[in-house]
């Protein structure tokens, strides 16, 4: 079996851009109230939209299940207030839902997180036990930059974040920490920003005792954990000459995917981090999607790579869903028996 462990819902219905269109519009005007979202969106229209993309290509690259969430880059959490991306949140979560009812074999959820800056991340507590207790989901996308590149909050190690990381460790769900778009025009969303939060949050991770306070916990870092893998000794040297345990013991706690676009990313993710500690992804329909002129494949086809590398079966086979389902252990109860 092959999970892909990253794959976010760019292909919505318009009916859900039209209704945050309203919401954003709504903003500006005193007279109107932040509206509940009231989709009214046909199976029809969900099926088309899933039928065309990300089903057709889950069949194509032979992917069996993908573990499946609201647009990252959409989530925009710097927009509005806390109502705001409570309604806005509930929209893309009740989607994912829609998408994994009528794909039950094909997709399961992730929610996204009611999250809004300044506003005390327990405050999510709800949607995220919402999703998992009501929708069934498997876990849940963390935002580590509400601000949404101004990073004007507390780290994710900060113990303002515990009552949301307790709720996890109590539903047994992971996170994957995943930033969305960029208002800071110096940084391009996935280009820049996408990168810079994975590595701003395992840096975060070393430099704090998150792990020893709540050992239960999972992290993914996603994108191929941005430029850790790629300059592991700098971060193994950091934790050393900062008297913080050795990165080793980070791995007990925190998960890598494989969204890295080309062989040799994926070559030395593999060759640096333990195969135990990288779950099979490929973002689809996500940041990049043309062919690569050098192979003549798609960039994110990273089935591919897996499959060209240089591991041992066993290896393998871990990455494309072993560790999946020991990362996501309610992901069991969402398999076909």
């Amino acid at each position: 079996m092959i999970i892909d462990c990253h794959g976010h819902y760019t292909t919505a219905p318009k009916a859900l851009k039209a209704y945050r269109d309203q919401q954003i519009a709504e903003l500006t005007d005193a007279s109107k109230s932040a509206a509940a979202p009231n989709l009214k969106v046909s199976d029809d229209e969900v099926r088309e939209s899933i039928e065309k993309n990300q089903l057709r290509i889950q069949r194509e690259r032979g992917v069996d299940m993908t573990i499946f969430s609201p647009q990252a880059g959409a989530m925009a959490h710097h927009i509005g207030n806390e109502t705001t991306s409570k309604h806005w949140t509930q929209a893309c979560n009740d989607m994912i839902h829609r998408v994994c009812t009528l794909y039950p074999k094909n997709f399961t959820g992730v929610c996204q997180l009611p999250q809004s800056p300044g506003v005390n991340p327990a405050n999510s507590v709800a949607e995220l036990k919402r999703c998992v207790q009501e929708l069934g989901f498997v876990g849940c996308n963390i935002n580590p930059d509400p601000s949404d590149g101004n990073w004007s909050g507390p780290p994710l190690t900060d113990k303002s974040w515990y009552p949301l990381y307790e709720a996890m460790i109590e539903l047994d769900v992971p996170a994957m920490v995943h930033v969305s778009m960029s208002c800071n025009p110096n940084f391009h969303a996935t280009g820049a920003h996408y990168i810079n939060g994975d590595t701003t949050a395992f840096m975060q991770f070393i430099q704090a005792d998150l792990f020893k306070d709540l050992p239960q916990l999972r992290f993914i870092v996603p994108h191929g954990g941005g430029a850790v893998p790629y300059h592991w000794g700098r971060y193994r040297g950091l934790a050393q000459d900062m008297g913080r345990p050795p990165l080793s013991e980070l791995l007990k706690n925190v998960y890598f995917d494989t969204c890295v676009y080309h062989q040799p990313g994926i070559d030395l993710l593999l060759k640096v981090i333990p195969h135990d500690n990288v779950l099979f992804a490929s973002e689809i329909v996500g940041a990049v999607k043309g062919i690569d002129p050098e192979t003549g494949h798609y960039f994110d086809d990273t089935k591919r790579y897996i499959e060209s590398a240089n591991v041992a079966a066993e290896s393998r086979s871990k990455i494309f869903s072993g560790n999946a389902l020991k990362v996501y252990p309610r992901l069991k109860q969402r398999l076909p028996g």
